[in-house]
């Protein structure tokens, strides 16, 4: 489910937005690309990603 909010809202994003950074997990900087590509590829810090995004209610 989670997966599913978090695509909905990176697909209605204006493409200059994908830069930029939305969340700092272990002090590295994430946008929302590299958040994407994580998250597609279903890492360890893909699940940790969604888990925060829904946490502060982004997602």
């Amino acid at each position: 489910m989670s997966l599913e909010r978090f695509i909905k809202v990176y697909s209605n994003l204006p493409i200059n937005l994908r830069n930029e950074i939305i969340l700092v997990v272990d002090d590295q900087p994430l946008t929302w690309n590299v958040a994407y590509m994580e998250i597609k590829n279903n890492t360890s810090l893909g699940k940790t990603i969604l888990q925060k995004l829904l946490e502060l209610e982004i997602i």
